[in-house]
């Protein structure tokens, strides 16, 4: 069981809860804090203070006072005007992790929303009760307005929720569980979907996602190294302790890690003095993609365990003031950095592609690795396919936080468009690890022309595994089956993340 109160939620938690099915449960603590700020939201209604969001309109219409006996309304109509989400649903993974982290802000006590309400999100997540949330939709300020406001039908009984691959009405959900749907009070239409959940729960999948392929791309860039006869020495600790980034290090020891015991890889001069760079700068190139998911790391957990509703009931209820955390331009910066980082990671494995393939670089290789040059093509359209993708990722790499249109009759005068950048981010994730997949499979290949039992043994075993859904490229063949089973690999690879992780 996974604790959350507001604080402390991690993005290894998250690992947990989204890819391991861990349980979740409130805090006692976190309980005490939420009925605390209740208390505050149902005296301002029995009082008939005017506070924005509990008794007035939203947006421009903040202005207009809500009679008492409309409160109720107030909040339903909110949530249904603001269901505006379009295009294609996020993944279900995604929508798991909003659903979390709503929550988990939520639990931080400053909304005034019920518990029953917050306990209701505890049970969607551990019995796999997930929204269908539209992609398209959100500007990334005034919260994620659309997208949440999909997440808070489903509370309602309204919208739709994931049935396997099917999208089953909300309604049909709580009949099956034995369970009527939440009824909105003051306030708690607002709380649910002031706030960056879309774009953080998108985000966290793009950092889980990005490290994982950040490692991956090592050991195959290693493996391209052994393919090419690559000199090791470019990768001697002084080196990388002479320019003194902690990340550039790392992936040094590591690459010579993988690289241990090969008898492919050269000495400075053994063939020649010096790699091309996609070669040699590995671990400056990579390294500095690590150091933009450190970046991104702590940007997500800080916002992963903030407080992004308004307005919020601060010192114990005896101020409440309208202000802006739901504006998601940090994320946004993280994201679009994120974008630049994975992009990178692909643009240099498809130079590595270039010299598996072209006959004047790959120290002797078949031309495209083809096994009857001339009459087969070999890999030559998979370095076309590889250019193809990062081409397309140079579109998406674009910032997205450089845009805004104002909206709400200019109230909402800028917007991060945080959650466009999230999704572009994850495109380019998707598209850098097919890419990375080709480089596998070109150097896998390459490995073999040269005598696979000469490479390391560490690399063995993924030379193996490859081998295991990738077969030798002895006749031409339909090659974009064999890129999806391995990039199926790759995203499916968690068992190197625990064992690198867990001896760094």
């Amino acid at each position: 069981m996974i604790s959350l109160k507001g604080n402390g939620l991690t993005l290894e938690h998250m690992r947990a809860i989204l890819y391991q099915d861990e349980q979740i449960i409130i805090d006692d603590c976190a309980k005490e804090n939420v009925v605390k700020s209740r208390k505050v939201v149902e005296r301002i209604v029995e009082e008939g203070h005017t506070v924005y969001g509990i008794n007035t309109g939203f947006g421009k219409f903040s202005d207009v006072n809500i009679n008492e006996s409309d409160v109720h309304a107030l909040q339903l109509h909110l949530i249904r005007s603001h269901a505006c989400g379009i295009g294609e649903p996020f993944e279900e993974i995604v929508s798991r992790a909003m659903v979390v982290l709503r929550l988990n802000a939520l639990l931080k006590g400053f909304s005034g929303i019920r518990l029953e309400v917050l306990e209701r999100l505890t049970y969607m997540v551990n019995h796999h009760i997930h929204p269908v949330i539209p992609q398209q939709g959100s500007l990334g300020a005034s919260g994620d307005l659309a997208p949440l406001s999909h997440l808070a039908l489903v509370l309602i009984g309204e919208g739709f929720a994931w049935d396997g691959n099917n999208q089953i009405p909300a309604h049909l959900v709580w009949e099956k569980h034995n369970l009527t749907p939440i009824v909105l009070e003051a306030k708690e239409g607002l709380a649910l979907i002031n706030g960056t959940q879309a774009m953080t729960a998108q985000g966290v999948i793009n950092w889980l996602e990005s490290e994982t392929l950040a490692y991956q791309s090592e050991w195959i860039a290693a493996m391209t190294m052994e393919a090419l006869y690559g000199i090791t020495d470019a990768f001697h600790p002084a080196i990388h302790e002479a320019r003194g980034y902690p990340e550039q290090v790392e992936v040094a020891k590591r690459m010579l890690t993988w690289l241990k015991g090969s008898q492919l890889v050269t000495k400075q001069g053994e063939k020649r003095v010096q790699d091309a760079y996609s070669i040699r700068c590995i671990p400056q190139i990579h390294g500095a993609s690590w150091q933009v998911l450190a970046y991104a790391k702590e940007k997500l957990e800080i916002e992963m365990n903030a407080a992004t509703d308004n307005p919020l009931i601060v010192e114990d209820g005896e101020v409440i003031i309208s202000g802006g955390n739901f504006h998601g331009q940090p994320i946004a910066f993280a994201m679009d950095f994120l974008k630049i980082a994975m992009a990178e990671l692909a643009n240099v494995s498809e130079r590595r592609i270039e010299r598996l393939v072209n006959p004047q670089l790959n120290e002797g290789l078949p031309p495209f690795l083809s096994p009857q040059p001339g009459l087969q093509s070999g890999a030559m359209i998979l370095q076309y396919a590889a250019a193809s993708l990062v081409s397309e990722n140079k579109t998406f790499a674009h910032p997205a936080s450089v845009d805004s249109i104002p909206s709400s009759a200019n109230q909402e005068d800028h917007v991060s468009m945080g959650t466009i950048g999230a999704r572009h981010a994850y495109q380019i994730i998707q598209n850098a690890r097919r890419v990375i997949a080709i480089e596998a499979i070109c150097a896998v290949q390459g490995v073999q022309y040269r005598g696979n039992a000469l490479i390391s043994p560490a690399l063995q075993k993924k030379w193996q595994e490859i081998r295991a859904i990738v077969p030798p490229i002895v006749e031409d063949r339909i090659f974009s089956i064999d890129i999806e089973k391995t990039n199926t690999y790759l995203k499916k690879d968690t068992a190197l993340i625990q064992d690198l992780t867990t001896t760094s």
